[in-house]
């Protein structure tokens, strides 16, 4: 995981995500919503809104990983690695979980881009180092098998951190690796075959400022 810098909420995010949702939320404790859909009202599921169950929020959510992808550049928060299918589609990744706080569950300031892989194994766990907050160095690449361990940076507690958020996230599970390993490869080989590494910075860049910062760059790159 590296920094993510925050993109700021495109303008079609109220009328696309958040206000069909928070009208979703209202039907759902028996409220009536600010605008009229087609169709019958939701059945009623909880008395308040804190108790709706996160499995009955409809998944407005959806509507913004389109916005998601364009702002960051189709990689995984987490990963900061491009989505392809060895790491899973594209998915919401609600970073504060929609079972814990309701207010957030249609809120773009919420949502980080995520591989499905790591999406299905973060589930509902709150993860506490979050990639829009978190300083340079924290995790680091391990280059015989391309796991990921702490950094320099994690030093005390914080590295007791930065390995329970690796373990929770899954971020070197066999597809995560693997992944990883293609880039290298893929890099080291270079032009025709493989990649320069302009490519591997922007579909990689946990990858490359690996290999920058522990001296393993190639053919005179810096």
């Amino acid at each position: 995981m590296i920094p993510v810098a925050r993109v700021e909420e495109p303008t079609s995010f109220q009328d696309k995500v958040r206000q069909p949702g928070l009208d979703a939320i209202a039907e759902l404790v028996g409220e009536q919503p600010s605008r009229r859909r087609p169709g019958p009202q939701r059945k009623v599921v909880a008395a308040s809104r804190e108790d709706i169950p996160a499995g009955k929020f409809p998944d407005f959510w959806c509507g913004a990983l389109p916005d998601l992808r364009e702002a960051y550049r189709n990689r995984c928060a987490y990963l900061a690695l491009y989505i392809h299918r060895a790491t899973g589609a594209a998915s919401v990744d609600h970073f504060v979980p929609k079972a814990k706080n309701w207010q957030l569950v249609y809120e773009w300031s919420n949502y980080r881009l995520c591989s499905a892989l790591i999406n299905a194994n973060k589930s509902d766990r709150e993860i506490a180092l979050d990639p829009f907050g978190i300083e340079s160095g924290l995790f680091a690449l391990e280059l015989t098998d391309l796991q990921v361990v702490p950094g320099p940076a994690a030093r005390g507690a914080t590295g007791e951190v930065v390995t329970r958020t690796i373990v929770d996230l899954g971020l070197n599970q066999r597809e995560c690796c693997k992944a990883r390993a293609v880039y290298v490869d893929e890099y080291r080989l270079g032009p025709p075959i493989g990649i320069e590494l302009a490519r591997l910075e922007r579909h990689a860049p946990f990858v490359a400022g690996e290999l920058r910062r522990q001296g393993q760059l190639v053919r005179g790159d810096i």
